[in-house]
């Protein structure tokens, strides 16, 4: 992955997890799930307004909003119960919302892999990350066309 195509706020993130020895890591991720952002009022309630993101074993459900400037924002649910898939997807939501459509679409695919997480986490919870970025991608895609 090179850094040109990773937006800052992105690259901080993963910087701020590879500063860390990998046992403590763990750790910000699950700080990173007591900060998921709560989903907006209008999909509360409506799963079917949302995704599923089916790599994940745990209820996991995304959804994208790009505005007419092209500013995205990514909202999503985890379960408390899951703590490291709800870090994950508090990750991308705080990291993908404010970018713009193309910073999003330049998220390279093995962001997930490059926050040194994959000797600490099953390789299932990565791939559930993956598949949250890679639905995101593909709904800033579908909503900006």
């Amino acid at each position: 992955m090179t850094d040109a195509a990773l937006h800052d706020r992105l690259a901080e993130i993963r910087d701020e997890f590879l500063e860390l020895p990998e046992p403590d890591r763990l750790q910000l991720l699950l700080e990173y799930s007591y900060e998921l952002p709560p989903i907006p009022a209008e999909y509360e309630g409506h799963p079917e307004l949302c995704e599923r993101v089916v790599e994940c074993q745990s209820p996991v459900y995304i959804v994208v909003d790009v505005d007419p400037e092209g500013i995205v924002a990514m909202h999503a649910t985890a379960p408390p119960e899951a703590p490291t898939t709800r870090g994950f997807a508090s990750i991308l939501a705080q990291g993908l919302t404010g970018l713009t459509v193309a910073e999003v679409l330049a998220v390279p695919v093995d962001y997930p892999q490059t926050l040194g997480l994959t000797r600490v986490v099953s390789p299932l919870r990565i791939s559930g990350m993956t598949g949250m970025l890679l639905r995101a991608q593909r709904q800033v895609r579908t909503k900006s066309a």
